[in-house]
């Protein structure tokens, strides 16, 4: 019997930096398509901005640092950066948001740091939270969902608003933004309203906000599809929305007027984009496994606290941030111990 040997190499290929970050492109795609499909063409432009100043701010860092040009900036690492920033802020948001998100994400967050797998915090938190401290005012005029506005800007519109950062004489933001679902349940609250009471508003779906909840259901099949690929592990997810569960499920039972459901918490806002998109960031996070479960624990538990008292509606940047900072003291105190070493 002959037996045939294929050719070299006889070792499946490792993953490259550039296919993992194609891998994580593809996982957005079905959010990318519900998105737009909500609150219209502008996140498309966001996405051109964001990637534009990307990886032009991307380029000018590896020229001053004396970096080749071109395996930098074909691994998509900026691209998954832009994106995943351009995401999260709203549509109509001026072009001067995401080259200031930019600027930070990458110049700041990254080069400076030394570069991809250098970077202590994850960097489109950093430049998401530059804007949000910078421009509070832009990053809260959220439209829409298609159901309940009276029609979403055309892609002239949308152009013009982004670029001057104004509306045409046509449309005004009265009849177009709305207060997103955890702006409402902030503000609700605040005035001694009952949840369920707020939760009357038509921007409420079943769970969380009118749309932003099927968003976060393609968040949630792109982050599956990641685990499947074995981009990304299942401890950091698991442990955000296990985390986010386990402590908001007494807190709605015991006061459920002024405390929203574990269900709103997970369909509200980004916990699910960051909980499988963002968190599981391999150079700013964990490594361990055991440090991954405390990672995700640790931003679920800071997104409710600063959503629950602190200044903003949605606190996932500053809880991924922060968590940033932990992880290396994390790393070290969950390390497994070597076999034959005491502990």
């Amino acid at each position: 019997m002959q037996l045939t040997l294929s050719g070299p190499p006889h070792f499946p290929p490792i993953n490259t930096v550039g296919g993992i970050m194609r891998q994580v492109l593809f996982a957005l795609i079905p959010a990318l398509v519900a998105h737009c499909w909500f609150f219209g063409w502008g996140i498309l432009f966001q996405l051109a901005l964001a990637v534009g100043f990307a990886l032009a701010f991307e380029a000018v860092m590896l020229r001053l640092r004396g970096k080749p040009l071109q395996p930098f900036i074909s691994d998509y690492s900026a691209v998954v950066t832009a994106v995943l920033f351009a995401l999260c802020v709203p549509p109509l948001a001026p072009w001067w948001i995401s080259l200031t998100g930019m600027l930070f994400a990458i110049v700041i967050a990254k080069h400076l740091y030394g570069g991809l797998g250098s970077n202590l915090f994850n960097p489109t938190m950093v430049g998401l939270a530059a804007v949000i401290i910078a421009f509070p005012i832009d990053l809260s005029q959220w439209l829409a969902p298609r159901s309940l506005s009276p029609g979403l800007p055309g892609l002239a519109e949308t152009l013009r608003a982004i670029l001057t950062g104004q509306l045409p004489a046509s449309l005004n933001w009265d009849t177009l933004s709305q207060a997103t679902p955890l702006d409402a349940l902030r503000t609700g609250v605040a005035e001694n309203r009952m949840v369920t009471e707020i939760r009357a508003n038509p921007i409420f779906g079943d769970f969380g906000g009118r749309g932003w909840e099927w968003i976060a259901n393609f968040y949630l099949l792109g982050g599956l599809y990641l685990i499947w690929r074995r981009v990304i592990s299942w401890h950091v997810p698991v442990a955000v929305l296990a985390t986010t569960i386990i402590v908001s499920t007494p807190m709605w039972l015991l006061g459920p007027d002024v405390n929203p459901s574990p269900l709103q918490h997970i369909f509200s806002g980004a916990l699910v984009i960051a909980a499988f998109f963002i968190a599981t960031d391999p150079v700013s996070g964990c490594s361990t496994l055991r440090g991954k479960l405390v990672f995700g624990a640790g931003v679920a538990l800071l997104t409710l606290a600063i959503r629950r008292f602190g200044g903003y509606p949605d606190g996932v940047a500053f809880a991924v941030l922060l968590m940033n900072m932990l992880a290396p003291l994390i790393d070290r105190l969950t390390t497994p111990r070597a076999y034959g070493h005491p502990r």
